[in-house]
């Protein structure tokens, strides 16, 4: 049975998706700061590789954060550009 993707479903996942892995991203630096347990870089990856993506990387630079890592620093981006490419050609379907 095929789930149904309207694009008002899309939007509001793409919203909650994007602000949990901007939350990731910036709890895990106030993690690194006070020296604490940290946030897996998979987990930080899977929420990016999910639709947070756009999250993620808005956080990497708001909080100077996994900016040195190349994983992150290209990563992120092309994770953003490929979902950017299917969303267009869902759209055009």
């Amino acid at each position: 049975m095929p789930v149904e993707i309207n694009l008002n479903n899309l939007i509001i996942y793409l919203i909650i998706i994007n602000f949990i892995s901007f939350a990731l991203f910036a709890l895990d630096k106030q993690k690194a700061r006070t020296g604490a347990w940290r946030i897996e870089e998979r987990n930080l990856l899977l929420s990016a590789i999910l639709g947070g993506s756009l999250g993620g990387l808005l956080s990497m630079y708001i909080f100077h954060h996994k900016t040195r890592h190349l994983k992150f620093k290209v990563g992120l981006p092309l994770i953003l550009f490929v979902q950017v490419i299917l969303i267009i050609y869902w759209l055009t379907l």
